[in-house]
């Protein structure tokens, strides 16, 4: 086992020397003296896939059971715009103040201490990392509900639809949070491609799953009531729960494409050539294109399957029972892909503090020292004790957290309504203006003042929405599931 030290930024000693030597062009590294990215379009487009299909996806037919074919529909196209456009002017804000040739921004914190500076910095901080910090705990509940429903699965093909099956989630939140723990030693985001391919690559398979079942569904002619304007009050719904429910349906769908929460940090990963925020740019159309294809489809193929009486997830709260060996797969997929996304919101939260430790710590060996050690079958591989200690607690009371609030993922469209418009909206906006100095007043400016305002006022009804369903999912709640939740 082999020891040495690391710099501020987390390189070893060794490396600090190749890294800050810039004058020599032999040395591997890029523009800013750090290690040389390999990145490409196509693994930020898998970044930004595993970031943005969640198992939400198989969600998205009860929201638009809320809104009905014509508003439901039209949303979802909406905001797949609105997150496009946005992401590509926080694309141009990577490198500061020129887009090209300006200084690098590794975080979204450091790209609005760029642009706008004083109080907004801290609000980008605690909206980022107070998102990225929800989405890690809701992601432990969602991946062991999947889990619980493999067991479902089987015992209701076992013993009929109306069996009590009941399964603790517990077990299976430990589970994951173990794998996470093992996982959550990839030193930082440029590591984490092949985690992120594999979990795109899931994201489609249980995507593709869920879509299939629902047109065999449509195609066997057993379909719900569907209607143009949704859920029908008096007979599906009461006047209050039209309106809170429609409200919360508009947030889940915005939410459901935001991923500026990364986007920085993916777009570090990326290569100087081509210009990162071209590459970025591709892979946000890529991302979002893709994902406004499986959104779209899902949401209207399971309208038309289930009607208004689509449930909150077509899979794990069995919309479907049979085959029961596909539905066992499709939410094996979901957890694996869990498992992926889990780090990729992680790793920017992880790399934060371990930032601020070495610069306020430069001295302290259990911060700065890399342990080099040979695993069989895996080769070199760099262990940082802090790193270990810091990432596994991490990961440990997030864990504990999804146990005591296990219904969190209700708290959870809470936490999106509030960082969803500062971040994907408001942020992006007023960079865009500081960079490209739109004139005050001007048409231009006008109309993205305009959206700004727009996205907020979704916000707000969004929160009002969550605020409702929250109540309502903890008068409702039980420990273990069951077949009559």
């Amino acid at each position: 086992m082999k020891s040495f030290n690391t710099d501020q930024h987390g390189h070893s000693a060794a490396e600090s020397a190749d890294v800050y030597a810039m004058s020599d062009p032999t040395k591997n590294v890029d523009d800013d003296g750090r290690e040389k990215r390999t990145g490409t379009w196509l693994t930020a487009s898998a970044h930004i896939i595993t970031a943005v299909i969640g198992s939400g996806v198989l969600s998205l037919a009860w929201a638009i059971a809320q809104l009905g074919w014509i508003a439901g529909t039209l949303i979802l196209i909406i905001f797949s715009f609105i997150t496009y456009f946005t992401s590509t002017m926080l694309a141009d804000c990577y490198r500061a103040p020129d887009p090209l040739t300006g200084k690098r921004n590794y975080t979204y914190m450091d790209v609005v201490r760029s642009y706008l500076g004083g109080r907004k910095v801290q609000l980008c901080g605690v909206a980022q990392y107070g998102n990225l910090i929800g989405i890690t705990v809701g992601y432990t509940i969602t991946a062991s509900i999947s889990l619980v429903a493999i067991g479902k699965a089987n015992c209701y093909h076992n013993k009929g639809h109306h069996a009590d099956c009941t399964i603790s989630n517990y077990p299976y939140m430990a589970a994951f949070g173990i794998i996470q723990i093992l996982l959550s030693q990839i030193p930082n985001f440029h590591k984490l491609s092949f985690l992120s391919l594999m979990a795109a690559v899931m994201s489609f398979a249980y995507a593709s799953i869920g879509i299939g079942l629902a047109i065999a569904t449509v195609a066997g002619g057993k379909v719900g009531k569907t209607n143009m304007t949704g859920t029908v009050v008096g007979v599906d719904v009461t006047a209050a729960q039209k309106i809170w429910r429609s409200f919360q349906a508009v947030g889940d769908i915005a939410f459901a494409y935001a991923y500026a929460t990364v986007l920085i940090e993916i777009q570090d990963t990326l290569r100087s050539s081509p210009a990162e925020n071209k590459a970025m740019k591709r892979a946000s159309f890529v991302g979002v294109s893709t994902t406004t294809f499986f959104y779209i489809l899902c949401g209207c193929l399971g309208y038309a399957a289930f009607g208004n009486k689509a449930p909150g997830d077509f899979l794990t709260d069995f919309g479907f029972y049979e085959p029961f060996w596909l539905i066992d797969f499709a939410n094996a997929c979901i957890a694996f892909h869990l498992i992926g996304a889990y780090q990729v919101f992680a790793q920017p939260i992880f790399q934060f503090v371990e930032k601020k430790c070495n610069r306020n710590w430069p001295d302290n060996k259990f911060i700065t020292s890399e342990y080099s050690v040979n695993i069989p079958f895996l080769g070199k591989f760099s262990i940082n004790l802090f790193r270990l200690v810091w990432r596994t607690a991490y990961v440990v009371i997030t864990t504990l957290v999804a146990m005591i609030f296990p219904f969190f993922n209700a708290i959870l469209g809470l936490i999106g309504a509030a960082s969803f418009w500062p971040l994907t909206v408001y942020f992006p906006v007023e960079m865009h203006i500081a960079q490209t100095k739109v004139k005050k007043y001007s048409s231009r400016w006008i109309g993205l003042k305009m959206l700004c305002w727009v996205c907020l006022i979704v916000s707000l009804l969004a929160a009002a929405g969550s605020i409702a369903g929250l109540i309502s999912s903890v008068k409702t709640y039980k420990p273990f599931r069951t077949i009559h939740e």
